[in-house]
């Protein structure tokens, strides 16, 4: 009797399968484990995770490490993800144009369209004038409302007023009467004076109209039409704000700038491809197809996308060891999406969400980096170690474990870095690809598209299901539903949009809708999974086309989320494909196929 461990060294979570197996080849699994990776996958940094992940499962087993006749690993094929580029466009006000933030409780409602005067010049004003107060910080609200309702008092037709502090409601409240008031603006100092502007705040739950729209601006000020085109981007920052100013200057510049975002050359056995990533990610994922297979991609020197591409392979190989130009990228998947971005030029730190592309690349190493991680693992322990097979290729027999399978089958084993594709014929041949893009994507778009700066957040909206806290006492979930609850939910959870995890509610610090952050997670599950399950499959079919595929299980981490399965197979099921997730050997539901198969895979002696 031998007792053999597979190892699934995965871009997420390290997996391990124990199994005692007789001279017959039966098997008898005997436990499994699994733990967070450490460091990128396919490299050294995964020992102390491979360790842990074997030291539980022979734990749980009841089985000492010097029991092991041998240990199994899968290929790893390391996977980079990362942001190409900043931005495609990006706004740009110089000369004071716009200040078009949304501060968290602007004061009063209505639009006010006149001229800008500084706080002390207000009681110079003439009778009549209509005009617009830009009151600094040194001046307290109770002064400032009382030097409006003077200038009233005076006939001066004050519209409205621009303050640098948070105390809009505050004045709001004082006037005789009501006026909008867009408030904590940061460089007050830098709003043009003297200048034709326009304030516009709407009520609670509203999103500005005229402000946001260029013929509206184009209205306030009587622009022409080629002035009209120059105030788009203004129009577009403000869009979905509750409150906004727009100040004309005439020596304002005001335009969407392109950024060079580079040229890829995608490099084919038979061919190349360039294409400018400014074209967007159907472009890109087109050349992609048309070199199949892919060797390598380059990206144009000194442009945002050529410093992504040489970043991936400088990482990989101060990882490895190996030299830059062992560092082949052999896959590439390219997303649309968009970024919260500065508004340059604007004076309260504005934003705008500016289009950008995202893309993920795999980058193909020897073999060597898993010898090195077999090398010091056999030093440490005196076990020997067998880099055992290809990853898909060992998630189809751990696949085909699930009760109600059988051959021919197609597995999608979906990662956090990868997604995995294999299929294997009646006649036992199996045929797998390796494609760049999983769950990591999808945490880093909705990061980058809702502006958390945070990927452990991000990774919660991605895994959990969202809820708007409507009462200390009940929740409206995002299906519509609502939950009660017999205690009093905590209060910091009021009113917010939170994540519905085990171990209790977490609020999200951002001021989007639950409707809105619903919508962001589940485009990123779609653009990332479903695109890469049909690309996997469409490569692993026998004729190249997904019709032709009858059973698909799906494995991995990302099987396990609650909605990207049915994702999935609602994809797939235009194509009558039967598609659903697999259960490893009955008991483990999608997880451990790979250190199943490599368990599976041992015949016995050093094989």
């Amino acid at each position: 009797m031998a007792i053999v461990a597979g190892v699934d060294i995965g871009n997420s979570t390290t997996e391990v399968c124990l199994a005692r197996v007789n001279a017959r080849g039966e098997k008898e699994y005997l436990s499994s484990s699994i733990v967070k990776t450490t460091g990128i996958k396919g490299t050294t940094a995964n020992l102390p995770g491979i360790r842990t992940a074997l030291d539980d499962a022979l734990r749980h087993a009841g089985v000492d490490m010097n029991e092991l006749v041998q240990i199994r690993f899968n290929e790893a094929t390391p996977v980079i993800g990362d942001l190409a580029m900043e931005t495609i466009t990006e706004t740009i006000i110089t000369e004071s144009t716009m200040i078009g933030h949304n501060p968290g409780t602007p004061g009063g409602i209505g639009l006010g369209v006149g001229k800008t005067v500084t706080f002390a010049e207000l009681d110079r004003i003439q009778s009549g004038e209509k005009v617009i107060v830009v009151i600094p910080a040194r001046i307290d609200f109770e002064d400032a409302s009382q030097a409006i309702n003077w200038a009233f008092d005076r006939g001066v037709d004050v519209v409205g007023a621009i303050a640098c502090q948070d105390d809009a409601v505050l004045i709001a409240n004082r006037l005789d009467k009501r006026i909008p008031i867009v408030d904590e603006v940061t460089f007050i100092e830098k709003v043009p004076i003297g200048m034709l502007a326009a304030v516009e705040v709407t009520e609670p739950g509203r999103t500005i109209q005229t402000l946001s729209n260029p013929y509206g601006i184009a209205t306030v000020f009587n622009l022409t039409p080629e002035e009209t085109k120059m105030v788009v981007p203004i129009a577009r920052a403000l869009i979905g704000n509750r409150s906004a100013v727009v100040v004309r200057t005439p020596q304002g510049d005001v335009k969407a700038r392109t950024i060079p975002a580079g040229v890829l050359t995608i490099f084919g056995q038979r061919n190349r491809e360039e294409v400018d990533v400014e074209s967007g990610s159907s472009k890109i994922m087109q050349a992609v197809e048309r070199v199949q297979p892919v060797v390598d991609v380059k990206g144009e020197p000194g442009t945002n996308a050529g410093g992504m591409i040489e970043r991936v392979r400088q990482v990989m190989s101060d990882l490895t060891g190996q030299s830059l130009e062992r560092m082949n990228i052999q896959d590439l998947l390219s997303v649309d999406t968009f970024i919260p971005q500065q508004v340059r030029g604007g004076l309260a730190g504005e934003f705008a969400l500016e289009n950008a592309v995202a893309l993920a690349a795999m980058v193909k190493t020897s073999r060597l980096p898993m010898q090195q991680i077999a090398d010091q693992l056999i030093s440490q322990l005196g076990i020997p170690v067998v880099i055992a097979g290809v990853e898909a290729n060992m998630a189809v027999l751990g696949a085909l474990t699930t009760p109600g399978t059988d051959k021919p089958l197609a597995i999608l084993d979906m990662g956090g870095g990868s997604t995995d594709a294999a299929i294997v014929t009646r006649d036992e041949k199996v045929h797998s690809i390796h494609l760049a893009g999983a769950g990591d994507m999808v945490t880093m778009l909705i990061n980058s598209e809702l502006g958390l700066n945070d990927l452990d957040l991000a990774e919660d909206i991605k895994k959990f299901p969202l809820a708007k806290v409507e009462s200390l006492y009940h929740v409206r979930l995002e299906d519509g539903t609502v939950r009660f609850y017999e205690e009093h939910l905590p209060p910091q959870v009021f009113a917010r949009v939170v994540i519905l995890k085990e171990s209790g509610m977490v609020p999200i610090p951002s001021e989007y809708s639950l409707e809105k952050i619903r919508h962001v997670r589940r485009e990123a599950k779609k653009k990332v999974f479903v695109t890469n399950a049909l690309r996997a499959l469409a490569r692993v079919a026998p004729t190249g086309n997904v019709r032709h595929i009858e059973f698909v299980v799906m494995v991995g981490g990302s099987a396990l989320d609650f909605e990207v399965a049915d994702m999935v197979a609602d994809a797939l099921a235009e194509y009558g494909i039967v598609c659903g997730r697999g259960n490893i050997r009955g008991t483990e539901g999608p997880r451990n196929a790979v250190a199943t198969g490599l368990v599976l895979s041992y015949s016995g002696g050093g094989a």
